[in-house]
């Protein structure tokens, strides 16, 4: 049974940088929760920053990839450069992937570290741009699915393929 890595604040854990959380009632994530599934995880708080904190966003219109590259930094509104502590959360997301021979995850939409689709460009003036938050990227990079919370029908389609593909191989 495969594992899912889910950001903690889709599952009611009160982590985002406003100190909320944006819990799903998907009867989808309700069943890999039953399951025993799910593995939680907040980038941001697992490499330290508090759970109430300033908004945080990637500069340069670059993404997480630019982040990873060293060629873009992240910084709260208040102007305090983060970027140690997103590309830490990044890496310790990713070990605990590696530990759990994770192949899927669903992260927070928007977020400077768990966006898959889009995140906002560094002017701390809600315009998104198509790239992945730092998390998102370092997980892209390391071969896993990233979808989002309003991507969970896909990522289901995605977790039976992939278990499928896993009961054909050899023991």
């Amino acid at each position: 049974m495969q594992t899912i890595l889910i950001s903690a604040c889709l599952l009611g854990v009160p982590v985002r940088y406003n100190g909320a959380d944006v819990a799903s009632n998907s009867e989808i994530l309700q069943r890999w929760i039953q399951d025993g599934r799910v593995i939680a995880v907040c980038p941001e708080v697992d490499a330290g920053l508090p759970a109430r904190r300033p908004p945080a966003e990637i500069s340069d219109a670059t993404g997480g990839n630019g982040v990873l590259a060293g060629t873009a930094r992240v910084f709260e509104k208040t102007g305090s450069d983060v970027t140690r502590q997103f590309v830490a959360g990044a890496e310790r997301v990713a070990e605990v992937a590696r530990q759990h021979s994770i192949r899927l995850a669903i992260l927070k939409e928007g977020s400077p570290s768990c966006g898959s689709n889009f995140t906002n460009d560094g002017s701390f003036t809600s315009v998104r741009i198509p790239a992945p938050g730092v998390t998102a990227a370092r997980l892209i990079k390391a071969g896993i699915r990233v979808f989002s919370e309003t991507q969970l029908a896909e990522a289901e389609l995605f977790l039976a393929k992939v278990e499928a593909e896993d009961d054909l191989e050899p023991a």
